[in-house]
């Protein structure tokens, strides 16, 4: 868990080593796509598989063409693997693509965080 907190902190403040231009951005915006992942979520997933309460933080990458990649899931709990698995379906399923940040006008990879709270039935979908 330290090492998770460590590597976290180092992404978030090395700015200088990653400066962007422009950042990722999904069409709509951030709740645009918590919105839209959320639905995905709660049509294909069974989340009380995993018995999650609390806050959930998904870490990954928008690469050069807008496409999600790399998800990980912080904190890590039993069937972390099988619920990774899921999350990455889940993000497969929202058909809209991000805009990819650009430095210098190029499209470059990115990280994205993404911070949800698992809480029993608090989410209202569609």
């Amino acid at each position: 868990m330290k090492k998770y907190i460590v590597i976290l902190f180092f992404f978030l403040f090395s700015s200088n080593a990653f400066s962007q231009d422009t950042k990722a951005e999904f069409p709509g915006g951030d709740e645009a796509f918590k919105t839209e992942f959320m639905n995905m979520v709660h049509a294909y997933i069974d989340i009380a598989l995993y018995a999650i309460q609390g806050d959930v933080t998904f870490i990954f990458n928008i690469d050069e063409k807008g496409k999600v990649n790399n998800l990980d899931v912080l904190p890590k709990f039993k069937n972390n693997e099988m619920f990774i698995d899921d999350m990455k379906y889940a993000v497969k399923k929202v058909k809209k693509k991000w805009a990819p940040a650009t430095k210098d006008g190029v499209p470059i990879n990115s990280k994205y965080v993404l911070k949800v709270n698992f809480s029993s039935n608090t989410y209202d979908h569609d």
